[in-house]
């Protein structure tokens, strides 16, 4: 089966398929070192909230470096970024080991270890994901978003019982151990790895700029906007069934470290069935009765967890956890990539997973807090019923039906001669483009101005205003800043083929032969900070 509509699709480009299998023996590595981090600090620490804030050391680091991540992932190399990531993880890894081979460990000790670990982590993943687009066809996304799914919940599976045996037989500075050897084959993987991305003739974004423009442009895409809200919900209430596990495990269920492992890794085969079964269930349901029947579907298992001291009972709602879990978070994962261009795709998954992650620290710490004041039991059905809200909140902010957008460069700009010369950081720069437009067509322009002002903001203009002549009306001018004039070269070039049906209802609107682009440098003629400005006025002689 290698057909687009096959989960297995994407393995038929080598790049890929080099980089998922690598990803396994990485990720199998992870959950090993994760089983020995949340059991350790169950022999260190009787606190629960400590125990919970284990998960949360990892995911907190996603929540607050992300975006730069994703930033740095839109400008820089990713192969290199990806790189940089293993190493600072690889490091971390050699470091724990020591300090746990050595006693050394104390509870916050492993919590600084485990948040240098995620750091790694929130660096590593938004170039990942961007690059995934550039390995593969557009029309392999979406197989492709499951598949990397299936292969780090294949690695669940086994992982958490596999870090039981370990653990059990040889102790938690053994899984470190494993877990630092496993990062070499990514490693080896990524530097043979040889992107063939075409080179952008503008200078690189500045960190904040880059940062800025992520940000301005999931505000002015409604899309993300909810994906974001539905991420960080789903995070907030399913992140107290990965949290608790280990004190449901050694408290309700009175196991030990393989009946932990064995239960983490029932959360894994979950999570293998639900993204096998992703195309299927898109084919047959929308996207937004899919996140509502996973809400509900995750809400049912927690708050069986939370009741359940039947080890077959809790094994199986552990399952249909892991399968809400994987179909939820890779079909809002597959919005955002499909709903966002290749230049700012890392941007726009790094806020994603912010949303997302920062939920599962912050439910997390809540779940951990809850369970301490009352009891695990209490926290999980709570959280069951927040994830009721969180499926109700689909009756009045549904989600986007899943569809691909045409997001390739339309490449119609072409960077006029100018009559001055300027240099690139030369502006600020004002547009002004004059319309004609009968009044028959008044109405139809203006809600097109309309879709036309959000997307100019989003890519990166300023200011942007309508007016109308006084003396003519029906010319019309529409008009924007930006700072620069490679930020004006940089702001037409990310318009999208998307994009170009609003652009071409405006053009067939206007009577005239063509529209008329006014481009200006602003010139300050007085200066600001002159007190006798009315008495001595200044001319600049340019």
């Amino acid at each position: 089966m290698t057909d687009s509509r096959s989960p297995f699709a994407p393995l038929r480009h080598q790049n890929y398929r080099n980089m998922w299998m690598a990803s396994l023996a990485s990720n199998l590595g992870g959950l090993i070192q994760a089983v020995g981090a949340a059991w350790m600090m169950t022999s260190l620490t009787t606190s629960e909230n400590l125990i919970a804030l284990v998960q949360a050391s990892t995911a907190l680091p996603i929540m607050m470096f992300s975006v730069i991540s994703g930033a740095l992932a839109d400008s820089f190399d990713r192969r290199k970024v990806m790189l940089i990531a293993q190493f600072l993880m690889l490091t971390a890894s050699l470091l724990l080991t020591f300090f746990a081979w050595s006693g050394w460990l104390s509870p916050w000790l492993l919590l600084a270890f485990t948040f240098v670990i995620g750091s790694g982590t929130a660096l590593h993943n938004p170039s990942w994901q961007a690059s995934v687009g550039d390995i593969i066809p557009r029309s392999d996304l979406p197989a492709a978003v499951s598949l990397n799914s299936a292969g780090f919940n294949i690695t669940r599976s086994l992982g958490p019982a596999l870090g039981g045996v370990i653990v059990a037989a040889a102790g938690a500075a053994a899984a470190f151990a494993i877990n630092a050897i496993s990062y070499f084959a990514l490693i080896f993987v990524l530097l043979r790895w040889k992107p063939n991305l075409p080179k952008n003739p503008l200078p690189r974004e500045r960190l904040a700029g880059a940062i800025s423009s992520g940000l301005r442009y999931v505000a002015m895409s409604p899309n993300l906007e909810k994906v974001i809200l539905r991420a960080f919900v789903f995070g907030v209430s399913a992140g107290s069934v990965l949290a608790l596990l280990p004190i449901v495990a050694r408290d309700i269920l009175q196991g030990g470290p393989l009946t932990y492992g064995i239960m983490f890794g029932a959360f894994g085969v979950g999570g293998i069935l639900g993204a096998f079964l992703n195309a299927r269930i898109r084919e047959w349901l929308k996207s937004e009765q899919i996140v509502r029947a996973s809400f509900t579907g995750f809400a049912v298992a927690a708050a069986v967890i939370g009741v359940s001291t039947n080890n077959v009972a809790t094994f199986l709602a552990l399952i249909l956890a892991g399968i809400c879990w994987v179909v939820t978070l890779s079909l809002l994962n597959t919005v955002v990539q499909l709903s966002t261009p290749r230049w700012v795709v890392g941007r726009a998954l790094s806020l994603y997973q912010t949303a997302a992650f920062g939920g599962i620290a912050a439910g997390s710490w809540l779940w951990g807090s809850w369970a301490e004041a009352a009891s695990p039991s209490n926290a999980l059905i709570a959280s069951s019923v927040l994830m009721l809200g969180g499926a109700a909140i689909g009756l009045r902010l549904p989600m986007p039906d899943f569809q691909s957008l045409n997001l390739d460069p339309l490449n119609r700009f072409v960077e006029p001669a100018l009559g001055l010369e300027i240099q690139p950081r030369s502006g600020p720069i004002v547009i002004q483009i004059d319309y004609e437009i009968g009044d028959e067509d008044l109405e139809e322009f203006l809600s097109l101005m309309s879709e036309r002002r959000r997307i100019r903001i989003r890519d990166g203009a300023r200011n942007w205003g309508l007016m109308r002549d006084l003396q003519n009306p029906e010319i019309w001018t529409e008009t924007y800043h930006v700072p620069t004039w490679v930020e004006y070269v940089r702001h037409n070039q990310r318009r999208t083929q998307a994009d170009a049906e609003t652009t071409d209802r405006i053009l067939a609107l206007h009577r005239g032969d063509k529209v008329r682009v006014h481009r200006m440098i602003e010139r300050q003629t007085i200066p600001v900070m002159r007190d006798d400005v009315f008495h001595q006025p200044h001319i600049d002689p340019h």
